[in-house]
């Protein structure tokens, strides 16, 4: 028999209970707290909201920021008291743990009355499959969608006489460049970390691997593909141009980028803007790229990238899920998401938006070649996740860094991989 952890089990309890997120105030206005994690992205976040109220002026909403970590631990204490956020995001990666014991509210239906084929229309099918839950229903209302970049130091391949990376770039061009630039600077080159969405990952499905099956229920660590490209990026570090895994436990690829120690990691388009801002000091020093593809896939034409986005969630229950839902319904229009993509933040979910926010880079003067970004949106794979995943993931990258660190052969952690995702999905879908 299934088994609900205790915080679901309270939060389900108290389903019948009234939120106290959102209230009534002495001004006799609803106020909402709207709750997020990226302080880059409250700005944009605040003028979504203001459009909103400008047309509602009885509501108010309170964006809140709160870091990655304290977020989702928040969260879950919010949930246990049926106290969640009146608003909130939700990630690929928690969605099916919120939405299996009926935390968060279903959306699917809320464009009805605009069109019932409102997500379809207007939202990429990856989009729409990070809002959904385990039952297919939706969660969330899409709000950006993100891929995976090359970021490169120009200065580093100037000095090592390379021609900078582009469209056509494949693994072998990665290494050569990596070598090159390693001999005339003594830098590293790339800088492959142990880590799944800016890491591996995509080196898998650029090979023809997975992750996981299609059908989410076995790993794909016994395919031909996956075992080829898990055996190429592990390999890479065997490099005297790549540090190993005991190099990024006290720093990271990011760091060791901008502090000029390393010349090429990969990149979440959605920390490009934070990093033009942090860094100063480097503008016009480096520069995004295509991901390099596979020379020699098992199958497909060997690029992919890996693509994730966030939804706006709301709870199932609570005093004010009704304001809440019409509010996130607006968020999941032209209107608002043009708003939002225009911070250049994040790219906006809704298909035909994205084009501010590389205008907001341009009038900064932030100098990339962005457009990638959307060339890339044609063959992006959908962030890698079922219901079992928080049970497979930490054994996961141990096995990894056994392998990493020599303490166990390729194969036998690859079988380990398998065996561990295989193993804790039956479990999971036994108990559903």
């Amino acid at each position: 028999m299934k088994r609900i952890p205790r915080a679901a089990a309270i939060a389900l309890a108290l389903t019948l209970l009234l939120s106290l997120c959102g209230c009534g105030a002495a001004d006799g206005k609803t106020h909402l707290t709207f709750q997020i994690w990226d302080v880059y992205q409250r700005d944009s976040m605040v003028a979504i909201c203001d459009a909103y109220t400008a047309k509602n002026p009885d509501i108010v909403i309170d964006v809140q920021v709160t870091s990655w970590n304290e977020y989702w631990t928040k969260l879950e204490a919010a949930a246990e008291s049926n106290t969640m956020p009146d608003i909130f995001w939700m990630h690929t990666n928690q969605i099916l743990y919120y939405t299996e014991f009926g935390m968060l509210a279903d959306v699917t239906n809320l464009y009805d009355d605009v069109d019932p084929d409102y997500y379809a229309k207007h939202f990429s099918e990856i989009s729409i499959g990070n809002a959904q839950g385990s039952d297919g229903k939706l969660y969330g209302v899409p709000k950006d969608k993100d891929n995976i970049v090359l970021a490169y130091n120009k200065e580093m391949f100037d000095a090592a006489g390379v021609a900078y990376p582009d469209e056509n770039w494949t693994w072998d061009d990665m290494m050569d460049a990596s070598q090159k630039v390693y001999d005339a600077t003594g830098k590293y080159g790339y800088m492959a970390y142990n880590d799944d969405q800016c890491g591996y990952w995509n080196f898998v499905y650029q090979a023809g691997g997975c992750i996981l099956t299609e059908d989410k229920t076995q790993g794909g660590f016994d395919q031909e593909g996956t075992r080829k490209a898990m055996d190429f990026y592990i390999g890479i570090q065997d490099q005297p141009w790549c540090p190993d895994q005991t190099y990024f436990a006290e720093t990271t690829p990011q760091t060791a980028f901008f502090s000029e120690g390393g010349c090429m990691y990969l990149e979440g388009n959605w920390n490009l803007w934070a990093m033009q801002e942090n860094f100063p000091e480097m503008r016009g020093k480096w520069n995004i790229a295509p991901l390099p593809k596979c020379p020699d896939p098992v199958q497909g034409d060997g690029r992919a990238t890996i693509s994730n986005g966030l939804c706006y969630s709301t709870a199932a229950h609570g005093k004010t899920r009704d304001i809440a839902l019409d509010v996130i319904k607006f968020f999941g229009t032209e209107e608002a998401q043009l708003i939002a993509s225009g911070y250049g933040a994040a790219v906006s979910a809704y298909n035909g938006t994205e084009q501010p926010y590389f205008d907001a880079f341009a009038n900064a003067g932030y100098d990339l070649d962005l457009e990638i970004i959307n060339d890339q949106f044609e063959y992006g794979v959908q962030s890698v996740n079922n219901s079992a995943r928080p049970k497979w993931k930490a054994p996961l990258l141990d096995e990894l860094n056994k392998i990493y660190n020599g303490q166990q052969s390729f194969d036998a952690g690859m079988d380990n991989i398998q065996n561990i995702i295989n193993t804790e999905t039956a479990k999971k879908l036994a108990n559903e």
